[in-house]
């Protein structure tokens, strides 16, 4: 073969692989436009929905006839202690700018969008993966787009139920001074809400980081392991910040974050055990 014969090769081989990436990016564009299509559909429902979203969701844990609150002055019934009773004083809230509460409505109906079809977004990010994976690796992986959805929702529902209405009673209760009243701004209100539910979300993700993480390579049980007294550290710190002054809430607030990179732990194990045989019979 000639050198111009190898140039023209070469070239050709290039421009193949520069059109199989710009595929790919193709390809990527489209999962994210259906995507973003099914978060737009859900946010446009959540827009019109404005009154069950913000009195029924948003701004019901405030309140002391929120299922968390009731749950918790019952406890505090049943063992005699009113530092259990949370929320038993709904907070006041404000809009300080004229245009405050339909900014907070278009924000607030774009992130329940985004939790309403976190199924349909994991479903074409695990689209837009599927083709790179061997095909023992699809049939293990066969669940995770299912496994996901649920583990993030239950997520959010965990927070909401139990993180938000803690932390609520906690900041907005708290005060430096008797002569300072708390007087909540609507948009910090819900910023706190929606944050710490979706970030509730997050973290009920761990077993999933740790599955794909250790099969990269990038994450190893023993590192778990290693820092796993730093991770009880700070999960039990955030439970005695956000609760009130009773190891019972700490409790429940802490041992699901606890179980939850246990499991992480285990799946990290199995994972890496798997590729150690798989390398031991190459």
């Amino acid at each position: 073969m000639s050198e111009e014969q190898s140039t023209k090769k070469r070239g050709k081989k290039k421009i193949e692989a520069e059109m199989s990436f710009l595929e790919h990016l193709e390809e990527l564009r489209w999962h994210i436009v259906r995507a973003a299509a099914a978060i737009m559909v859900f946010a446009i429902v959540a827009f019109v929905m404005k009154q069950f979203v913000f009195d029924t969701i948003i701004l019901r844990p405030r309140l002391p006839e929120f299922w968390t609150n009731r749950m918790f002055a019952k406890l505090g019934d049943l063992i005699g202690s009113e530092a259990v009773k949370i929320n038993q004083t709904p907070l006041k809230m404000q809009s300080i700018k004229i245009a405050g509460q339909f900014s907070t409505h278009i924000m607030v109906s774009i992130i329940a969008g985004f939790i309403l079809a976190s199924p349909v977004v994991f479903f074409e990010f695990w689209r837009f993966i599927r083709p790179a994976l061997y095909e023992n690796e699809r049939k293990h992986a066969g669940g995770a787009v299912f496994f996901t959805s649920l583990l993030f929702l239950t997520g959010v529902l965990f927070g909401y139920f139990l993180i938000v209405p803690l932390s609520i009673h906690f900041l907005g209760t708290y005060q430096v001074s008797s002569e300072v009243e708390n007087t909540i701004n609507l948009r910090s209100y819900i910023g706190s809400v929606t944050s710490i539910s979706l970030a509730a979300g997050v973290v009920f993700l761990i077993p999933i980081f740790s599955y794909f993480l250790s099969k990269v390579g990038i994450l190893t049980p023993q590192f778990m392991k290693t820092y796993r007294r730093h991770a009880y550290i700070v999960m039990l710190l955030l439970s005695a910040i956000i609760t009130p002054p009773d190891i019972f809430s700490q409790i429940m607030v802490c041992f699901p974050l606890v179980f939850l990179y246990e499991i992480g732990i285990f799946i990290s194990r199995r994972v890496v055990k798997k590729r150690e045989i798989e390398m031991d019979a190459m």
